[in-house]
């Protein structure tokens, strides 16, 4: 009995030891910030950066901007951002969507690049992480090529062990209502990573993470269905003459994704669809040398800087996260999504569409929501069984994202949600 102990002891100290290295060496790998090229001053909100391994060895180190609630951080929740793409930075969130910064626009060839503060940012109301991932992803990196390898189910998985840990070293944060939240392809994720995190929780994985619930906009959910509705969408919105329309529409039977590639009327039926993408500034700005020195990225991890990296392996192993929706409506959960309804990536039609499949309870129906006494767009209240509740408001005029094109009206849309009052 008494060499069990002894070896029961030994054991416990051994883990003990390897926790606190663990810890001791999370802890050294963040940096608290304080000035940015580009920005007059001294921050006025709290910035830090850092690394956070994960997998079996901890080849992939994902990289993270963590910036505090300008309000009452140990009260407001706790926000992790995911930015779409996949592989898409963290850092187009933080500066072009809902972080405290943002680039003032003016002519490169003859003025200085230069930060400005955001007036609506969501760090007003809430912590939020932006997380570069999966590695490969921004300033994210793997010491194994086989760490660059991912997947729809391997992302999420990396995400969840992320937050376990960076909340092991962050314990006074462990309290906050935690909410997963992210845009376009990373829409697909967020509920991913929210199922794992509540099935962790049920099965009491340590630390317990204060899950709430998720937030999603302009939402990549059913990636055919999101596709197929573009032309149905252009078509209302009167960008496409009811003639054309009906022509594409008889001559695809109705599929604009998954048609007979031999289809020629189809195939002549059908228009391009671009997109514009606003990288100019955050090359610029993330490439020079001392941004990189001030936000303490590790040297010889990236030799540039890009926005999407479409290079490392991904595997889109999951078609739909409908279902995924559907299993946490049963938990105790709330949870918003939100469009642009000038959205042609994904539109809000689709959106809607298998919202409304789900047959929940609808609290109140479509409504307009305000901002500065105008009407900002439209909103629906759902509930299942009066534990799962689900918000979704369309943003008037707003594109894909919606935060890039109407920053006040998603701000006073997030902040009237964090605390639980009507839109």
């Amino acid at each position: 009995m008494r060499s069990n102990m002894i070896i029961y002891v030994r054991v416990w100290l051994w883990h003990a030891f390897i926790l606190l290295l663990l810890t001791s060496n999370f802890a050294l790998a963040q940096s608290i910030i304080k000035n940015l090229p580009a920005f007059q001053g001294v921050l006025p909100f709290k910035l830090k950066t850092g690394y956070v391994g994960v997998g079996d060895s901890e080849e992939v180190q994902l990289f993270y901007y963590f910036v505090e609630s300008e309000r009452s951080p140990e009260n407001d929740p706790l926000l992790i951002w995911l930015t779409g793409g996949p592989r898409c930075s963290s850092f187009y969130g933080l500066i072009y969507e809902i972080g405290p910064l943002s680039f003032k626009l003016t002519n490169l060839t003859t003025d200085p690049l230069t930060l400005v503060l955001n007036p609506n940012s969501w760090n007003k109301v809430a912590n939020i992480i932006f997380l570069d991932a999966p590695a490969g992803t921004g300033y994210s990196y793997s010491t194994t090529s086989h760490g660059l390898i991912s997947s729809d189910t391997l992302h999420s998985t990396r995400i969840c062990e992320f937050l376990q840990k960076w909340l092991t070293t962050h314990q006074k944060f462990l309290a906050n209502p935690l909410y997963v939240a992210g845009d376009s392809y990373s829409g697909k994720i967020v509920p991913i990573i929210a199922q794992k995190i509540a099935d962790g929780i049920e099965a009491g994985i340590k630390p317990h993470l204060n899950l709430k619930g998720y937030i999603v906009g302009n939402p990549v959910s059913n990636g055919q269905q999101d596709v197929n509705s573009r032309i149905v969408y252009a078509h209302q919105l009167g960008l496409i003459s009811d003639r054309i329309y009906q022509s594409a529409n008889r001559n695809c039977k109705g599929e604009f994704v998954d048609f007979d590639p031999n289809n020629q009327l189809c195939l002549n039926s059908l228009q391009a669809i671009d997109e514009e993408d606003k990288i100019r500034y955050s090359v610029l700005w993330q490439n020079d040398i001392n941004v990189r020195k001030a936000l303490s990225i590790r040297e010889g991890t990236k030799a540039q800087w890009t926005k999407c990296n479409k290079t490392t392996p991904y595997t889109f192993d999951i078609a739909s996260n409908i279902e995924y929706h559907r299993n946490l409506s049963r938990k105790n959960l709330r949870a918003i999504i939100y469009s642009g309804d000038h959205d042609m990536s994904v539109p809000y039609i689709s959106t809607l569409a298998w919202i409304e499949s789900m047959n929940f309870t609808i609290e109140e129906d479509w409504r307009p929501w305000f901002s500065n006494d105008q009407v900002a767009g439209y909103t629906l209240y759902y509930s299942n069984n009066k534990e799962y509740n689900l918000t979704y408001a369309t943003i008037k005029g707003g594109g894909h994202t919606a935060p890039e094109y109407n920053p006040k009206e998603c701000f006073d849309m997030i902040s009237r949600w964090l605390a639980h009052t009507p839109l």
